[in-house]
């Protein structure tokens, strides 16, 4: 009896994730093997026609890319500046209570306020940046920094820095205040500093939670959309293309929905094969505890 009313309490879950989750999974892995076009309702299958056009598509490798080198960049840059903040509002510094008040407001910004922050501060003539840049007799580097495609995607990824490192550094702090104080007594007594510290007790201590906020931001930042659409599309001449933002570029201003699809569904792949890896990972270490 209990089974069954387990089993009764999941199925408005599953019938959920079924219509919001897995069937558009499906039916966008089907979508991929055809022509399908936002413009026309016909549409026939073509095998594997989209993932060879993929192949020859300098764009689409760009893309792939720029995905690949802002994930990993900024996932271990919000991973070190997490780990500094997290440490630094442990210690008992005065005016720490208010700053971790106002640390997170960076992080409750909608994305599209933030965005419009950054792009205002970067414009050419009224934009902060280049009004300290004037000041100091750096006038030959001004520029709209969104615009350069040398700065562009460094830009990109100090609006994600920005953003997250709070969320980073507060969901460390929470983990290493569940470390017992007796453990950093015990190893003062035996003569550790505070790197030696910080190396065998800290971040033992808040493995878990690394590997949590490591695995969600991958994922997050890897499937990431709005910050570069609203930021520079893309832009400039294809500088900033991640692998979101070209699936939408096909789908929508090209209405190439089969092959916008294609791309999404190697984006699952590579996701996919992260996931895997990850738990193959965690199941071995939990073993060898």
């Amino acid at each position: 009896m209990d089974k069954r009313k387990g089993y009764f309490l999941i199925i408005p879950a599953i019938i959920i994730m079924f219509i919001f989750t897995f069937y558009p999974l499906m039916d966008g892995i089907r979508v991929s093997f055809t022509d399908k076009s936002m413009l026309r309702t016909e549409y026939s299958y073509i095998g594997l026609d989209n993932y060879k056009q993929m192949l020859g598509d300098p764009i689409f490798w760009l893309s792939l890319r720029h995905s690949i080198i802002l994930t990993g960049v900024v996932v271990i840059l919000q991973l070190i500046f997490g780990l500094i903040l997290a440490w630094t509002m442990k210690q008992e510094i005065p005016g720490m209570p208010i700053f971790k008040s106002l640390i997170m407001v960076s992080w409750v910004i909608p994305v599209a306020a933030t965005v419009t922050i950054f792009k205002f501060m970067a414009q050419s003539d009224v934009g902060f940046i280049n009004i300290i840049l004037k000041s100091i007799g750096l006038k030959s580097l001004v520029r709209y920094w969104f615009g350069d495609p040398l700065t562009a995607f460094p830009l990109i990824i100090l609006l994600h820095l920005w953003r997250n490192v709070p969320f980073y550094g507060i969901a460390f702090l929470a983990a290493m205040q569940t470390i017992p104080a007796s453990f950093y007594e015990v190893a003062e007594i035996n003569g550790a500093n505070a790197f030696q510290s910080f190396w065998y007790i800290t971040l033992p201590g808040i493995r878990n939670m690394i590997i949590v906020m490591v695995t969600i931001h991958v994922l997050w930042t890897f499937n990431n959309f709005d910050f570069i659409y609203l930021a520079t599309g893309g832009g400039p001449i294809n500088s900033t293309d991640v692998l979101p933002v070209y699936v939408y570029r096909q789908s929508w201003d090209r209405y190439a929905a089969g092959y916008g699809a294609s791309i999404g569904t190697v984006m699952l792949l590579i996701l996919s094969i992260y996931l895997i890896i990850y738990l193959l990972i965690q199941e071995r270490g939990e073993y060898k505890r």
